[in-house]
């Protein structure tokens, strides 16, 4: 029987711009051959200087790729790290009131960066995962993930194998990575102030020579993603023909008539719209109007519709 260890690094203080976190790794963590180093996003965006007095909606719109979902405030979107994250990942705790901090750019080459600067300074062979808080789409609550890491195999595939009573094994791939990175948290915790934890006795098979593809094997391909937008703003992008981006929480019923494609001639009043087609529209009216039902059920908005030859 194998034992795990997870280990917070006490002593570390606040992490400043500049700040050399191998050099910290190995100041003040009990390292030894195979451990893993995880280190939260949070430092590593400090030490890179990222930490801005910016508008917050401004930095979350240049961290976002696309908005997955919207309600009210709540933005979940995909970075362009290719991650799903609430608020592309902008973070303003244990920070200057008025700051934000963005995720770093290139989480696996951060990864890769710490590993080899523990690898010089103690001789040892180390993996390295960046990790960072994410909420799940059908769970409540919050668990940290891995958004970067070098020296660890951040999935195992079993395809081809079989399970004790001899079944195929086709799907089943234990995120690796991940896993190491929600059991970190339990030893930091949220408000310790231990941005930094050792993970020891993981199997050998799960720790690599080189730096290994990083946590970007992790990401699910848009192509690939069955879900890849809310129920509410996936009936936008099918009605309003929309594939990336969608309408702010504040639609009005103005805004609904502008994702309509239509010559028909279009009128608002408050809540009340009217369809006024060419005879020969009549049937694109209707559809027009469907569609239009359809949007403001998505947006939750009182509409009336009335057609007008």
């Amino acid at each position: 029987m194998s034992t795990l260890t997870v280990t917070a690094v006490e002593g570390i203080g606040e992490v400043r711009p500049g700040a050399d976190l191998a050099a910290l790794v190995v100041e003040h963590a009990d390292l030894r051959d195979g451990d893993v180093v995880v280190v939260t996003s949070k430092i590593v965006s400090k030490a890179l200087g990222l930490a801005t007095a910016r508008d917050k909606d401004e930095v979350i719109a240049e961290g976002t790729d696309r908005v997955v979902a919207q309600r009210g405030g709540t933005r979940i979107v995909r970075t362009h790290h290719g991650l799903t994250m609430a608020a592309a990942g902008v973070d303003a705790s244990n920070l200057d009131a008025g700051s934000v901090l963005p995720l770093p750019p290139d989480p696996d080459g951060e990864a890769r960066r710490i590993r080899a600067g523990v690898g010089e300074l103690s001789g040892l062979r180390v993996g390295v995962i960046i990790s960072d808080t994410a909420g799940r789409a059908w769970r409540v609550g919050q668990t940290d993930m891995a958004i970067g890491c070098a020296g660890v195999l951040p999935f195992e595939s079993f395809a081809g194998r079989t399970d004790t009573h001899g079944n195929p094994l086709a799907v089943t791939a234990p995120a690796v990575a991940d896993e190491i990175a929600g059991t970190a948290e339990l030893a930091s915790g949220k408000l310790g102030g231990r941005p930094i934890v050792v993970v020891r006795g993981l199997p050998d098979h799960l720790l690599l020579d080189d730096d290994g593809p990083g946590a970007a094997a992790l990401i699910r391909e848009e192509d690939g993603d069955l879900f890849g937008l809310g129920a509410r703003d996936a009936v936008v992008a099918a009605v309003g023909g929309l594939s990336r981006g969608f309408p702010s929480p504040d639609t009005t019923v103005e805004d609904l008539r502008d994702l309509l494609d239509t010559d028909i001639a279009i009128t608002v009043d408050g809540d009340h719209v009217t369809l006024r087609p060419e005879p020969h529209q009549l049937l694109e009216a209707g559809r027009m109007a469907e569609r239009l039902r359809i949007l403001s059920t998505a947006h939750r908005l009182p509409i009336s519709i009335e057609v007008k030859p």
